[in-house]
């Protein structure tokens, strides 16, 4: 068995992004950005993407819904919820 055998589909970095790729570019993106920055609120996602804050409640529906990112509720503001990439 060569070394490229041993590489399974866990461990290939592009792999990765499989559950993102058939998404709408919006939801991608938030995906970029949370991927570059830990976790965010939904308003820093807006402020980050420069996307719409609808377009961005619908990025991260469907990213949710895809299991791609975990949501929290903030301690600091209980209203706000804490997105993190999980991919």
């Amino acid at each position: 068995m060569s070394a490229t055998d041993a590489v399974t589909a866990d461990d290939d970095p592009a792999d990765r992004w499989s559950d993102v790729r058939d998404l709408p570019p919006s939801a991608k993106l938030v995906a970029k950005v949370l991927d570059y920055n830990d976790t965010l609120t939904q308003s820093e996602l807006a402020e980050e993407t420069l996307l719409p804050p609808r377009t961005v409640r619908y990025a991260l529906s469907r990213l949710e819904e895809e299991n791609a990112v975990d949501a929290r509720f903030s301690f600091a503001d209980a209203r706000k919820r804490l997105y993190t990439l999980s991919v």
